[in-house]
């Protein structure tokens, strides 16, 4: 019995196999998370979340405490040095992630379910409706968003709630727009009229068949609407309109800096963590963006 010997395989052939064999064994991470951006900020939202979950584990002092050397520049004993009443600012940067991370996550998710649900029915049900939802998003849009926030804030009172309440009421207009004009572009598609013919109510619908095509920009906008969200709760803390004292919060460490101008230190150190965390969300939407709208996530498919 003779036995025959497999023929050799030629060279380009192997590489094909190989670079097959390559891509099947690569980790199934969509080509826009392995940009040198998405990964940037992936890394300093992971970093300022363990920081904000752990950071009474993490900081050296009680971020209220008053026992220190005031105005003291930073050093080994205290990093980003001390503030006006002989706090560690380090401490204070550390406690400051506790509240403005989650509140602007909050925040976004509510203006974005409440915009979502007036622009999706505006957009669907069409008539009076669309007329009057539309209408007061255009009140809110004919102020600067700083503007009414100042003004429903110092409505309601100097406090963080109220802050949050203010930024909510500037950042949902935006999604009832947005979600209005997918709607409306949606509601005349074969699926979206077959659905209705099959005797779905109108209500089902929305919610069922158009709500998965409307998510990705929706999702794409709260991205980037978070960093916003985090300077405007920060810019009224600033003006003594949010977070009040002691509270440790990144815009009201930022006016105690301004007060203290020559003590570069006491405001510098939450505006660095400011800048961070807005940046890092917006690498964040963009990178959400690349993949989710079809003509750009074909453009950076490799």
């Amino acid at each position: 019995m003779t036995v025959s010997a497999r023929a050799p395989l030629d060279p380009t052939a192997a590489a094909a196999v190989d670079s097959a064999r390559r891509r099947r064994l690569r980790p199934a991470i969509p080509v826009p998370w392995r940009r040198p951006l998405a990964l940037v900020g992936l890394t300093v939202i992971g970093a300022w979340a363990v920081i904000a979950l752990f950071a009474p584990l993490i900081a050296p002092q009680d971020p209220i405490l008053q026992k220190f050397a005031i105005l003291a520049p930073p050093s080994g004993a205290h990093w980003f040095g001390t503030d006006e009443l002989g706090r560690d600012v380090f401490s204070r940067v550390l406690f400051g992630a506790r509240i403005t991370l989650p509140l602007a996550v909050i925040l976004i998710i509510c203006a974005m379910v409440i915009g979502a649900v007036l622009g999706g029915i505006a957009g669907f049900f069409g008539g009076w409706v669309d007329n009057v939802v539309m209408r007061l998003a255009d009140l809110f849009f004919a102020f600067p968003g700083i503007i009414l926030a100042l003004a429903v804030a110092a409505a309601l009172g100097p406090q963080l709630r109220n802050a949050v309440i203010a930024v909510i009421v500037v950042s949902w207009p935006s999604y009832a727009r947005l979600v209005r004009s997918l709607v409306l572009s949606a509601r005349s598609s074969q699926y979206v009229v077959a659905s209705r013919l099959l005797g779905s109510s109108g209500l089902r619908v929305l919610f069922v068949d158009v709500r998965p095509n409307a998510a990705g920009p929706v999702l794409v906008l709260a991205a980037l609407d978070i960093g916003n969200a985090i300077l405007l709760l920060s810019g009224l803390s600033f003006l003594g309109l949010g977070a009040q004292p002691p509270v440790a919060e990144w815009g009201s460490m930022v006016a105690e800096g301004a007060n203290n101008f020559n003590d570069w230190w006491v405001g510098m150190f939450p505006g660095l963590a400011i800048l961070t965390v807005v940046l890092a969300f917006n690498f964040i939407g963009d990178t959400l963006r690349d993949m989710l709208d079809p003509r750009t996530a074909r453009a950076v498919r490799v």
